[in-house]
């Protein structure tokens, strides 16, 4: 294998001259420049990564640990797939940016997170993304409080920068527009009590019907999913009952997920009744091979995972260079549109005027 000292050799300079083609880090006339590329393209010379990463103290080689790539496939058709998403967009953007995207998987092994950090730091990266599938909250290990640290759809009590889906507005959004189109009874189907983001999507429903001057009715509000189950909406048929059998039933079913509006579709069916003619259904994800497949398709809320891939990396990019300091960030929400499809029902009535208003996450 060619060294430094034979390249110098071949174009007739001196090592520091190759060096400095090399590093770019001191004029060089064109001339010498040339000869000095000419004689690595003949050597085939590879530089040496491992020594200029001593010089510079820069890598080029960014961290990420995720669980996505090894999901157990009997976690659901759908595991992994927000992850991915995130990862994509991340890696795009290091990509562009002459980063090296270092992809290490935890799995459910979580106790080997420290283990994977340690093993990326004595790969002398210049910082680190944490990637999950779903919002929540998590803890990192002891050995990341100097380091350039970036958390994607979750977050710590720590104050880590993260970024995170805007949850609320999501849901408030949705609520609004079905307003906007005439329901004033609407039905809330969540996801499990466990998952971080029913507390925030039940904040954005409530702040949407209370702006809309429309009372709360807890009777509207059903958990639809629960972890642990042997199928994960045993509890769907029941739920839709005693919703359908109010009094005063909704005109419209806010599902927690898609796959809940998927399965939704089916029972409402079963009952006989139609889609948007009987009832409306939305729901929120928007993943695109259930909402634009199903008959009617889909209204639904996206979660911006691809945007919040590329947001993380941008964040993590400036943190690297020192633009901004990790005290500097905390939590970035990103918010996603959502989409109106033929699922939902429009009512003759006079719109209700909604403001939206400023939040502050906690």
């Amino acid at each position: 294998m060619s060294t430094i000292y034979d390249v110098a050799k071949e174009a007739g300079v001196s090592p520091k001259t190759v060096s400095r083609v090399l590093n770019a880090d001191a004029p060089v006339k064109e001339k010498t420049r040339v000869a000095v590329e000419a004689a690595m393209a003949r050597l085939a010379y590879v530089p040496s990564n491992a020594a200029r990463t001593m010089r510079s103290r820069k890598s080029g080689l960014v961290g990420l640990i995720t669980g996505a790539i090894s999901t157990s496939p009997g976690s659901g058709e759908f595991a992994g797939l927000p992850a991915i998403h995130i990862i994509q967009a991340a890696q795009r953007v290091l990509s562009e940016q002459g980063m090296t995207v270092l992809i290490s998987d935890v799995g459910e092994r979580h106790g080997q997170m420290a283990r994977l950090v340690q093993t990326l730091l004595e790969h002398r990266v210049e910082g680190l993304m944490y990637v999950v599938e779903f919002h929540e909250r998590i803890k990192l290990p002891e050995n990341l409080d100097s380091q350039s640290v970036v958390l994607v759809n979750c977050f710590d009590d720590a104050g880590t920068p993260a970024v995170l889906p805007d949850d609320e507005g999501g849901e408030y959004n949705l609520v609004r527009g079905l307003v906007e189109r005439g329901h004033s009874r609407i039905a809330f189907l969540t996801p499990p009590e466990q998952q971080v983001a029913r507390a925030l999507r039940l904040k954005g429903y409530q702040r949407a019907l209370s702006e809309a001057g429309l009372a709360y009715d807890p009777a509207m509000v059903m958990t639809a999913a629960l972890t642990g189950l042997a199928h994960e909406f045993d509890l769907l048929w029941d739920v839709l009952d005693r919703v359908l059998g109010n009094p005063d039933p909704p005109t419209v079913i806010c599902c927690g997920n898609d796959k809940m509006a998927m399965r939704v579709y089916g029972l409402l069916s079963d009952r006989g009744l139609k889609i948007p003619e009987d009832i409306s259904v939305v729901g929120y994800d928007d993943y695109r091979i259930i909402s634009e497949q199903l008959h009617p398709p889909l209204t639904s809320a996206s979660l911006p995972y691809e945007a919040m891939g590329a947001r993380a990396a941008h964040m993590l990019l400036s943190m690297i260079r020192k633009e901004i300091q990790p005290k500097e960030t905390r939590v970035d929400l990103v918010s996603g549109p959502v989409t109106w499809r033929k699922s939902v029902r429009t009512y003759d009535q006079t719109v209700v005027n909604i403001q939206s208003t400023r939040r502050n996450y906690k």
